[in-house]
């Protein structure tokens, strides 16, 4: 109890809960962000003043992948405390990686961004009780009525959360566990114990159906697991007394403890895709309208929370239960590598640009990511040869160079890098070919995209 205790007043730290702001005043940093026109549609709500209801003001953005009739699900990117990591879910929905999961199992992707005051409760949202999961399901509802696709409001979610939002996925699972597919949570857990020093705090019951959704803590080896000191050591032992909790009753919860970082996130977008990508694979129904399906243990492995070795269930010779879950031998590789050193390896090259335009000496282009990798760069080659390189070059301390570059929550940089670009060696009046190449984080380079074609062109 005292491990979750402290977690939770580490967490009340990061917030400042110092008092309450009238949230309807907030502006800056939640007035800037991208357009949505489909794919892409957003809503915002004002803050409520009914009790129960979300005190603060709330912008919920989608993709939907174009092409596909009926969704099956949706994957969605939450944020964690304060204004930079809310702030920062204005992109998330615009994230070529996460769209290339998504897009995968015909899924949207929605980013909700709470315009938290910065010395504001976060539990007053990170607790999907205080009203945000009542908007978050009215906003499936809105995004149903503008997109035509009114299965939005009943189709299975897979959830990653960051932090607080952690906290808000691992809520979702504890009551709502039946429309769950899967919960990654990075630094964060709910509640499940009385905390008497945070009386506001309210813990979750576990339901026994909750124990059927697969779950991951990805903290940071830097709170508290071999860093003991400083703002986020209590994480690691609020992580451990959840995992003791629900691994303790069977529930499928493994942990991936991230050995290069603190409560950044890194590269675990490059364990947590391929682990979200396995979860969907095995959890989603064959049939819209049916019921999630149950995953079977067999083929699963096991390691211990700490260790960086899996082994497959059946030859594990420890306590099962004080072992961390993993689906099977794929997922287990990968986590034995990003436990190494995070660096997961992906041996598939990206798909090829499209749809390449040029109009004079001005080239753009869209691009789908590798799911495995997503994209750090694009190459253009004039003429078969190599021209210049757009993106890859800014430096990012929370993980792998990417196009679109990451911030702190795992969500692109504004303003969103655009895939285009201007030949200024190009001499008039000489006609060249143009052709793009995508670069995945792994460095592995997509065959070149057809030749451009003349805007207007024949």
């Amino acid at each position: 109890m005292r491990s979750s205790t402290s977690f939770y007043l580490a967490l009340v730290v990061l917030c400042s809960l110092a008092f309450i702001v009238d949230s309807s005043a907030q502006e800056s940093p939640y007035d800037v962000f991208p357009e949505a026109e489909p794919p892409y549609y957003s809503v915002r709500y004002e803050a409520s003043k009914e009790p129960g209801q979300l005190t603060y003001p709330v912008r919920y953005t989608i993709w939907i992948p174009n092409g596909v009739a009926t969704l099956r699900g949706i994957v969605v990117h939450q944020h964690g405390c304060g204004e930079g990591s809310c702030s920062s879910g204005l992109t998330g929905a615009y994230d070529l990686h996460w769209q290339a999961l998504a897009k995968k199992h015909d899924c949207a992707l929605l980013s909700p961004a709470y315009e938290q005051p910065q010395k504001a409760d976060c539990q007053m949202w990170c607790d999907p009780r205080n009203g945000s999961a009542a908007a978050f399901d009215r906003s499936l509802v809105d995004f149903g009525k503008m997109s035509g696709h009114p299965e939005l409001a009943s189709v299975p979610l897979a959830l990653w959360g960051h932090s607080g939002g952690g906290h808000w996925c691992g809520g979702m699972v504890m009551t709502q566990p039946e429309r769950i597919a899967a919960a990654w949570l990075r630094s964060g857990v709910p509640l499940l114990e009385v905390n008497p020093d945070r009386p506001a705090i309210k813990p979750h019951a576990m339901p026994e159906t909750a124990l059927s959704v697969p779950m991951m803590c990805n903290p940071g080896t830097k709170e508290g697991v071999t860093v003991k000191d400083g703002r986020f050591a209590n994480v690691w032992p609020a992580n451990l007394a959840f995992f003791n909790n629900v691994r303790g009753r069977g529930g499928l919860l493994g942990v991936a403890i991230d050995p290069l970082t603190a409560h950044e996130c890194g590269n675990s977008r490059y364990l947590a895709i391929p682990w979200l990508d396995k979860c969907l694979s095995l959890r989603l129904p064959l049939e819209s309208g049916q019921a999630l399906q149950k995953i079977s243990l067999e083929g699963a492995w096991l390691a211990e929370p700490t260790g960086a070795t899996a082994i497959p269930a059946n030859r594990f010779e420890g306590d099962p239960v004080k072992a961390g879950w993993l689906p099977d031998e794929t997922i287990a590789k990968a986590w034995m590598q990003f436990r190494k050193d995070t660096n997961v390896v992906d041996t598939t090259p990206p798909p090829a640009p499209a749809k390449v335009q040029r109009d004079g000496n001005r080239l753009d282009w869209i691009a789908e990511a590798d799911v495995e990798s997503g994209i750090q760069k694009f190459i253009i080659l004039r003429d078969g040869g190599f021209l210049a390189e757009v993106g890859g070059r800014g430096k990012n301390r929370f993980g792998r160079p990417l196009f679109q570059n990451l911030q702190y929550s795992d969500t692109p940089v504004q303003p969103l890098a655009k895939m285009e670009f201007v030949d200024r060696t190009a001499e008039p009046g000489v006609d060249h070919d143009y052709s793009v190449v995508a670069v995945n984080t792994m460095g592995l380079e997509s065959k070149p995209s057809p030749a451009a074609a003349e805007v207007g062109g024949n």
